[in-house]
């Protein structure tokens, strides 16, 4: 078998990437990404591994490589994520995000591609008082990069059909440790900051949040990639374990680290005017596709301290940690159009 991981130098895909190529000795990978965020960290390539530097808004080049590669699934993780960094250069945003998208579908159809997974966002419900938004929850996004996220989903499952199976993930905020590691996520955000400086600055604090364990993420698109789509044809699936408030998360990361350093760690709160809060339930992934959640948050900042004490994660408040500020810096400076 072989996937096309669109994405795949990034903080999912890479560790994905790794995640595959261990368990896998028949599986084949190839990641095509502009890799805006930098690939020092991919693997080599091999005969299992092909890395493509391109661009996912040139339909050429993708069609290109899939004729060169016949693929079996696509794994399409590619996007300018979060709010914030899609923000920055709106237009380059929506091009990358939502423009492409539909091109990106076409032509994997077109050259016999059996499955094309989506990776949305839970984000695209908006802000929710429901203790249990599920996937019929109406979908009230409040910034564009919800938006498109949302407004790609049907794009996709309007060209599904007995041949070219399409399934749509709305991920949770994924958490742990990566290969391209991210200090510019939530639970990442504060274990950085309590493992290194034994200080959590939480703004606001009873604003819920999903959460994913990047362990889990990786097992739930292994089980996407080889389990057989047919029955799930064009369904879309909430990922998430857990809905915390900040607060609670913090608890949790001050908690572990100061096991872990046996040093006291100090929460401050600040109040804050961010009142994005919204909770979901995975039960249909779980019922349906039989998927099981087997990561806590708490097993995510486990994780992150260890990689802090073997020396895997070093300069942490380096900019290159955090998305925003490596794109921005890239636009300054005209790397990146």
């Amino acid at each position: 078998m072989r996937v096309l991981i669109t994405g795949g130098s990034g903080y999912v895909g890479s560790r994905l990437t790794y995640y595959l190529l261990e368990k896998f000795s028949d599986l084949e990978i190839i990641n095509y990404d502009i890799s805006l965020f930098g690939d020092e960290h991919l693997p080599k390539d091999s005969d299992k591994y092909k890395y493509y530097k391109k661009d996912i808004r040139n339909s050429e080049d993708f069609e290109g490589v899939i004729k060169k590669h016949p693929v079996d699934v696509v794994l399409h993780l590619a996007c300018i994520s979060n709010d914030p960094s899609f923000e920055l250069d709106s237009s380059l945003s929506k091009s990358i995000n939502f423009e492409c998208f539909e091109d990106l579908v076409k032509v994997s159809k077109a050259n016999h591609v059996k499955k094309f997974i989506y990776a949305s966002t839970s984000s695209v419900y908006g802000i929710s008082d429901n203790p249990r938004v599920d996937e019929e929850h109406e979908l009230k996004p409040i910034t564009d990069y919800n938006t498109l996220k949302a407004k790609c989903e049907p794009l996709l499952i309007k060209h599904v059909d007995n041949n070219f199976h399409g399934i749509v993930i709305r991920p949770a905020t994924v958490c742990g440790y990566s290969e391209k590691m991210r200090f510019d996520l939530s639970v990442n955000i504060l274990t950085n900051h309590a493992y290194i400086n034994n200080k959590i600055n939480i703004f606001g604090g009873e604003q819920y949040r999903p959460n994913i364990n990047l362990n889990d993420m990786c097992r739930l698109y292994e089980m996407l990639i080889f389990k057989d789509l047919k029955k799930f044809n064009g369904e879309i699936f909430n990922a998430g374990l857990q809905n915390l408030k900040i607060s609670e998360i913090a608890n949790i990361v001050k908690r572990v680290v100061e096991k872990r350093k046996s040093e006291k760690v100090e929460l401050n709160f600040t109040k804050s005017d961010d009142l994005r809060s919204y909770r979901i339930t995975s039960d249909k992934i779980q019922k349906i596709l039989g998927f099981n959640f087997q990561f806590s948050i708490e097993d995510a900042v486990e994780e992150l301290c260890e990689n802090f004490k073997n020396g895997n994660l070093t300069d942490t408040f380096n900019t290159k940690f955090q998305n925003i500020k490596v794109l921005k810096n890239k636009l300054e400076k005209k790397e990146f159009i």
